[in-house]
């Protein structure tokens, strides 16, 4: 089925866009790229499930599905198996250490923030001595929940080391108050949806909550939080290293969609990459994109078969 249950049909003819197009609204563009990928998001969502079943790699499948997730929102293909399984593969040292570090940090303040406000709730008299550890831990709560936003655009984006990656994650939870607050009411507004379905219809929420938590809700978080929050990191790291640096990078730069006017001196001189993220092969890379799954494998794999035929080194 095309689309989002057919609402969404890239196959049909229509009139073109015209390079002049203004662009639209940010709410209608997320829904719109969602739903031109949702099946491909589908089977990505998939592929994250399996790979965090052990919990303590739910790092490694965050930074597999943050490489998809970031293509798409910026309107770029990805091979959903394959770039997947490559991203994790270059990064999987960090997404270890960072999934591992989120399951032991959100274990602790979950059980601080508990701790506090039953014994807040359980004294004798109110006393505002007792509510500040509930709003310390509140807080430590909702800047771990910022933070965490950013760790792995960043990871699979930028050539960071651990302590880089964690300071400049926490420096956009301060900055990019408007985004983080954002992305939050929306996901909180999703999980009290389903809260109130487990508490009133408990034994029809069970299956649909698993339901979505396998095909859907990990994969449109990532989403979300990608589409929303790359603006801010092109203005504070991106636009800030291509300004000082303007020949440098032009592939990276094709591969995130940003915009680039290509000159002589950038076509014959390229600086060291300051990316570290997936980077697809040359034939790869101009493959159009209204080619399918399917004939891009076929295509890969008649290309190889021709390689081993050629092997005496000749043109």
């Amino acid at each position: 089925m095309a689309g989002f249950f057919g609402m969404f049909d890239q196959s049909k003819p229509g009139p073109g866009v015209s390079k002049d197009e203004p662009q639209k609204k940010a709410f209608f563009k997320f829904f719109e790229l969602y739903g031109r990928k949702f099946w491909k998001l589908v089977i990505a969502n998939l592929l994250y499930v399996l790979v965090s079943l052990p919990i303590v790699t739910q790092g490694l499948a965050q930074a597999g599905l943050t490489y998809i997730t970031r293509n798409y929102a910026r309107e770029k293909h990805a091979f959903i198996k394959a770039d997947f399984f490559e991203t994790i593969k270059k990064n999987w040292k960090q997404a270890l250490i960072v999934g591992i570090l989120e399951l032991v940090i959100g274990a602790v303040m979950a059980f601080a923030l508990y701790f506090y406000w039953m014994s807040a709730m359980t004294a004798e008299e109110f006393s505002f001595m007792s509510i500040i550890p509930v709003a310390l831990s509140l807080f430590m709560v909702m800047m771990f929940v910022f933070t965490r936003y950013y760790l792995y655009l960043q990871m699979i984006t930028f050539n960071m080391s651990l302590k880089q990656l964690i300071r400049n994650s926490v420096l956009f939870a301060m900055a990019g108050v408007k985004q983080n607050i954002l992305i939050t009411l929306v996901l909180v507004a999703i999980y009290a949806l389903l809260i109130v379905l487990l508490f009133n219809f408990f034994w029809l929420a069970i299956p649909i909550l698993l339901a979505m938590f396998i095909f859907f809700l990990p994969a449109f978080r990532s989403f979300l939080i990608q589409f929303t929050i790359f603006p801010l990191v092109k203005k504070a790291i991106i636009d800030p290293y291509y300004k000082e640096h303007p020949d440098a990078d032009i592939d990276k730069r094709h591969d995130l969609n940003l915009d680039v006017e290509e000159t002589e001196s950038q076509k014959e001189t390229q600086e060291e990459p300051v990316f570290t993220d997936v980077v697809r092969s040359k034939e790869e890379s101009v493959v159009p994109k209204q080619y399918s799954d399917s004939e891009l494998r076929r295509g890969r794999k008649l290309k190889k078969q021709a390689d081993a035929d050629d092997d005496d080194g000749t043109i």
